[in-house]
């Protein structure tokens, strides 16, 4: 199989780029994206059932696998939750569809955001990996904004190996991902 366009760049102008700029003498050491991770929490879920089958179906077309049913670790009156209720989703990206997801992430998913003006750079963990929100998923060029049910929201976690958050914050940007100035 071909490599992906987004790993291409990784390797072609990423890689060089990050050399020169942080001196590593080792191409290993070089950051790197390990997985991108998409989240959706689904607490109206409780109350309407239908809500969940219907965000796992997008949240896979959107990610292109079969997303993972997150329960509830502790029981909370307040909100009529349970333990073990389902109330969210998670996918995992690795290799492959992680570089295809973060293509389109880049390239068609955040342009189509409205009254874009950039990432903000505070959604770094110390850490080098980056957390952003959407509020809705029509975004995705998968998800047709008039078979939409419902408006939902969810994080994008993209872990990369960097030591620091400006290792993460310039392999990002060097990927393609338009942040804001601070």
């Amino acid at each position: 199989m071909a490599e992906s366009r987004f790993k291409k760049k990784y390797h072609d102008r990423v890689v060089p780029a990050l050399r020169q700029k942080f001196g590593y003498k080792n191409i290993m050491a070089v950051p790197r994206l390990e997985k991108i991770v998409i989240s959706m929490g689904l607490g109206k879920a409780i109350d309407e059932k239908k809500r969940m089958e219907t965000a796992s179906k997008e949240l896979a077309l959107i990610s292109g696998q079969k997303p993972l049913v997150c329960k509830a670790k502790k029981s909370v009156s307040n909100f009529k939750l349970r333990q073990g209720m389902d109330i969210g989703l998670k996918v995992t990206l690795r290799h492959r569809r992680m570089y295809e997801f973060m293509d389109r992430l880049v390239s068609v998913t955040i342009p189509r955001v409205r009254d874009f003006r950039g990432l903000p750079p505070k959604g770094f963990d110390r850490s080098g990996n980056y957390t952003l929100g959407l509020s809705e998923q029509t975004v995705f060029p998968e998800i047709d904004p008039d078979k939409a049910e419902f408006q939902q929201g969810m994080n994008i976690t993209l872990v990369t190996s960097a030591k620091t958050d400006e290792e993460g914050r310039e392999l990002l940007a060097q990927l393609g991902m338009p942040f804001r100035e601070r």
